[in-house]
């Protein structure tokens, strides 16, 4: 079974073109994880199965990859590294169902404990059971 994951990132004074390379960079580490693949978003696009959110295209990604939470933990400790480099007045908005964990200048441990919250809600929201059928 396979999630999406939508990320959106942030820069204080930015235009679109530096967006474009900084999702184009932060596109390039996702994939070096077990991911099944990392997409641009179109402008104005809602990718299928995802509820529609407002979207700032420019520097928007999604993530499709295989449901576990280790993997999302990854996915979202690899944005926490990626972030860490980066200048003060850049934040990463990660979407997952009706779930957004802002990433910003947090402190590592006040970071772990959103990244832990963060995939617990992920687990919760897949252990809920489907309503059942209307007959």
């Amino acid at each position: 079974m396979t999630g999406q994951m939508i990320i959106t990132i942030h820069e204080e004074r930015a235009d679109d073109e530096r967006l474009e390379a900084l999702s184009a960079a932060l596109r390039r580490e996702l994939m070096a994880l077990d991911v099944v693949d990392v997409e641009k978003i179109a402008d104005g696009e809602v990718p299928p199965g995802a509820r529609a959110v407002e979207l700032a295209a420019v520097g928007a990604l999604l993530v499709v990859f295989k449901e576990s939470a280790q993997l999302v933990t990854g996915i979202v400790s690899a944005i926490r590294s990626w972030l860490q480099a980066a200048p003060p007045g850049r934040t990463v908005e990660i979407t997952l169902g009706d779930t957004t964990l802002k990433v910003a200048s947090a402190t590592p441990d006040q970071q772990e404990m959103l990244i832990n919250e963060f995939v617990g809600a992920m687990q919760r929201m897949r252990a809920t059971p489907a309503d059942p059928p209307s007959t």
